[in-house]
């Protein structure tokens, strides 16, 4: 998949648990692990904008584009 959802590393960078960013964002863990893992279809901007919000990053931050080979 060309786009990669770089969730884990600002969590890492924030030193702050999937568990804490999913109830300050409303979601349920599954939830936040389908989007981590890039299974996601899709995600909103009101979601990212609150995933920026909290983890105080920018959505390139979170979002990065690959070329497949």
């Amino acid at each position: 998949m060309p786009i990669i959802v770089n969730v884990d590393v600002m969590l890492a960078k924030r030193k702050m648990q999937s568990k804490e960013l999913a109830e300050k964002l409303g979601i349920t863990q599954a939830n936040l692990s389908i989007l981590k893992t890039g299974k996601a279809k899709g995600v909103r901007f009101d979601t990212l904008e609150a995933i920026c919000e909290i983890l105080d990053c920018q959505p390139g931050d979170i979002l990065e584009y690959q070329k497949e080979q």
